[in-house]
């Protein structure tokens, strides 16, 4: 079977390239609540264990809120000297994704399905994410009052970037941890094609 990778397919591809995580952002560029809001329609379209559709968003783009959600995230694993962005540098956005409980106790794949499709759609609008599953669940939702039906399951940082993002070669070693280069470019190691087919 053929296909024609000139236009759907290198779109897809050269989006999936794009899209990585960041974790410093341009403080001074806001976000609306409707771009977000167009972000979460696009997880309408996704498929769905069972088709029973049961994530839900909390959006936060106000300041004082996004102040509020930051002292309960963990950032970026792999940087053992950082503690995240400064206050200059850090997400103006984020999307709570919390499951339903009253729907059922467990999304099978629909959570990293529906993030996927948001961080590519951000993408395509040049806005930055990342996704964190470190996070303080109780806090996050006290302190954006989620009902205690929702389980909080990812944050997604949204801002644009400030800071660039690329993907490298897996080296030698092995060695899959992102790590900053001698021009502060976050470089994100992928294994080769060859390694992923059995």
């Amino acid at each position: 079977m053929t296909y024609d990778k000139s236009d759907k397919f290198s779109i897809l591809k050269n989006l999936l390239i794009t899209n990585r995580s960041v974790r410093r952002f341009d403080h001074s560029r806001a976000i609306q609540p409707s771009t977000v809001a167009e972000l979460i329609d696009l997880t309408r379209y996704c498929a769905s264990g069972r088709n029973l559709q049961p994530l839900r968003y909390r959006i936060v783009t106000d300041s004082a809120e996004c102040a509020d959600v930051y002292p309960h995230l963990a950032w970026a694993g792999y940087y053992k000297d950082w503690d995240g962005p400064d206050e200059k540098e850090r997400p103006v956005a984020y999307l709570i994704q919390c499951l339903d409980t009253a729907l059922c106790q467990n999304c099978l794949c629909d959570d990293g399905l529906q993030l996927e499709a948001i961080t590519l759609g951000a993408a395509s609008l040049g806005i930055a994410g990342c996704i964190i599953k470190a996070f303080n669940k109780q806090m996050i939702s006290e302190v954006l009052d989620i009902p205690a039906r929702y389980e909080p399951r990812y944050v997604l940082a949204l801002g644009y970037p400030a800071e660039k993002a690329t993907i490298v070669d897996l080296g030698e070693d092995g060695d899959i941890k992102y790590y900053r280069d001698d021009a502060s470019t976050q470089c994100v190691p992928k294994r080769p094609l060859s390694e992923l087919i059995i």
